[in-house]
């Protein structure tokens, strides 16, 4: 699928471009825009009157098809975009989403959009405007059939045009195809069953970004491990047969490093809750999905070590294993101790993502970054808070959780700042170590950043962000088909790029 950019002219809005599928967004209440004239000198002077037939109001995401026999464009996809005032990148992100799936349904071979772009919130530069549209596009197609004894066919158009922008914006698309492929690379590690990703197969993972990019690998076994002290994340492992796998990837800039930064993921290939085991209604099923953290840290490694951004050195740390039953596994109540030196009772085997995280910290922090972001699919009760649509962000910096709020709201990927209580570090007190690794119920996603924080160093700028709700989609959402989303590639792909270690 190649993209390029088509600035209007002084004659119509579209220019010159001509394709077999044109898209085009349309505000609400607004007679006057341009775009509703250039396509009612598309379809004819009834345009309107065929809208009013259908009862189009143009309402978010609302979609509408023309079929045209005979002529150029075949088919014309009108989505609606809402209010002028409402309309932001969100919005033209799901709109651009909607009406490509539309558009791909009817065969078409050759795109085009156009979308009142000049409507959108002013710090909205063109080539942002051309990175979310040709994004929304990409991802809202993508389609996992490695499972499928026989592949379905979908249709994707090889050509997408974006009309109305002009040959400046084409810098924003040369970054698209790193990016989009890392989200998919998340997308497909999450979404395989865990009999195929397996620790083993994340560092296969971590090797082939090192092999094709020029990084760096290092792959700790479980001696290396041991020898490290890491008790509480071998604690975990100590149940599977699978050995555990601890990636350490880095990625390097071609010149001087002015900051470096370090990126943990929760690398859980599966999660059967131990001996607290997962029972019904806790979709024990979907637990291929606990290493989402480490699919969003590999995924953005895919893209950052081909975009390279200057001055950046970036280290990927992934404590990869399983948590499974066994003769060997760990039990409740048992005390382990971390690299750092901490005891830590486990009073509950399900809370195990934190365990790992607390050696991978330890581990991140001596690396001296500048920042440390950790992403982990860590607690249900981050999911009752915000639901799927928002991750939980926790922090010890103003200026790195600012960062990267607004790097996901450049990425299209919602965060809610949430409080770092240091009353709340009470429910983690335990009678016979240094702490537990569960507190109470009540606030149960903030005692788990708390008990991550006692891993961190001091005065670190560190951000812990749970994606537990937005790592998969069981209906699809926005530029995300259902299943695995990819969520947190582009928040950490805009971070490192802005350069933002807080």
């Amino acid at each position: 699928m190649q993209f390029r950019c088509l600035p209007a002219t002084s004659a119509t809005p579209l220019g010159d471009w001509s394709g077999d599928t044109l898209v085009l967004g349309l505000l609400a209440g607004d007679d006057g825009q341009p775009l509703l004239g250039a396509l009612e000198a598309l379809l004819g002077a009834g345009l309107r009157q065929r809208l009013e037939q259908r009862a189009f109001k143009a309402k978010p995401a609302e979609v509408l098809a023309f079929e045209r026999v005979g002529v150029e464009p075949a088919a014309v996809v009108v989505v609606g975009l809402g209010e002028a005032e409402g309309f932001n990148l969100d919005g033209l992100r799901s709109a651009v989403a909607k009406a490509a799936r539309t558009a791909a349904a009817s065969g078409g071979r050759h795109l085009g959009l156009a979308f009142p772009l000049t409507s959108l919130p002013a710090e909205t530069t063109p080539a942002i405007a051309a990175a979310a549209m040709a994004e929304a596009v990409r991802l809202s197609l993508y389609a996992d059939q490695r499972f499928r004894s026989e592949a379905e066919p979908k249709p994707r158009p090889d050509t997408v045009t974006l009309i109305g922008l002009d040959d400046a914006a084409d810098t924003a698309l040369s970054r698209l195809g790193a990016v989009c492929a890392g989200v998919e690379l998340a997308r497909e590690l999450v979404a395989a069953p865990p009999n195929v990703v397996t620790p083993q197969a994340l560092a296969d993972a971590a090797l082939a970004i090192a092999e094709a990019y020029g990084a760096e690998l290092k792959v700790l076994e479980r001696s290396d491990c041991q020898a490290l002290g890491m008790g509480a994340y071998l604690g975990v492992a100590q149940g599977s047969d699978l050995p555990p796998k601890f990636i350490h990837l880095t990625i390097r800039p071609e010149g001087d490093i002015q900051r470096r930064v370090a990126l943990v993921g929760k690398g859980l290939t599966f999660d059967s809750g131990g001996y607290n085991l997962k029972t019904g209604g806790s979709q024990i099923e979907m637990m291929k999905y606990d290493m989402g953290g480490s699919a969003a840290v590999l995924g953005a490694a895919r893209a950052l070590a081909e975009l390279r951004p200057a001055g950046v050195e970036v280290h990927v740390i992934v404590a990869a294993c399983e948590n499974m039953i066994s003769g060997g596994a760990v039990h409740p109540g048992d005390i382990v101790t971390a690299s750092n030196g901490k005891t830590i009772e486990i009073n509950n085997t399900d809370a195990e993502g934190r365990l790992t995280l607390a050696d991978a910290l330890i581990y991140a922090c001596k690396l001296e970054p500048d920042a440390v972001v950790d992403l982990a699919t860590l607690t249900g009760a981050c999911v009752i808070a915000l639901g799927e649509e928002i991750a939980g962000l926790w922090s010890t910096s103003d200026a790195l959780a600012a960062a990267l709020l607004q790097s996901g709201q450049m990425g299209g990927e919602s965060f809610w700042r949430m409080p770092l209580r240091a009353s709340y570090r009470s429910g983690l007190k335990s009678p016979v170590a240094d702490m537990k690794n569960t507190g109470p119920r009540p606030g149960g996603s903030i005692t788990a950043a708390l008990f991550l924080q006692d891993f961190v160093t001091k005065d670190l700028p560190w951000a812990h962000l749970d994606i537990a709700g937005t790592v998969w989609s069981d209906k699809g959402r926005g530029m995300d088909p259902a299943g695995a989303t990819g969520f947190g590639v582009r928040t950490l792909v805009q971070w490192v790029q802005a350069g933002a270690t807080g």
